[in-house]
């Protein structure tokens, strides 16, 4: 029995931790150095002391049709709406089942 594949949205989150090493008078003071230099806005001079991937996790799954994936792909790719159907399709992961 030959089952058709449908198209599945899945999102996740995507957590790293990140290490600053700030000199200042109160902790208070690195925190907003940190607030305001590296997660409000870029600065270029601010520098990172390292970073780490922590994990991805999956917070939604849904079924979608071909006309919605290709409505979300502009959405989220909007500089790459000229793109063909065929060009956008190649974003879709196939699973491929040995028994088909």
């Amino acid at each position: 029995m030959i089952v058709k594949k449908k198209l599945y949205m899945v999102e996740t989150v995507s957590i790293f931790r990140h290490r600053y090493v700030v000199k200042a008078k109160e902790a208070g003071h690195a925190n907003d150095e940190v607030v305001m230099n590296a997660i409000g806005a870029y600065n270029e001079d601010w520098n990172e002391f390292s970073q780490k991937h922590v994990g991805e996790d999956i917070v939604s799954t849904r079924e979608i049709t071909a006309d919605e994936y290709f409505k979300i792909f502009d959405e989220d790719n909007d500089y790459l709406k000229n793109w063909t159907d065929v060009e956008k399709m190649q974003f879709v992961n196939v699973i491929d089942y040995k028994d088909e």
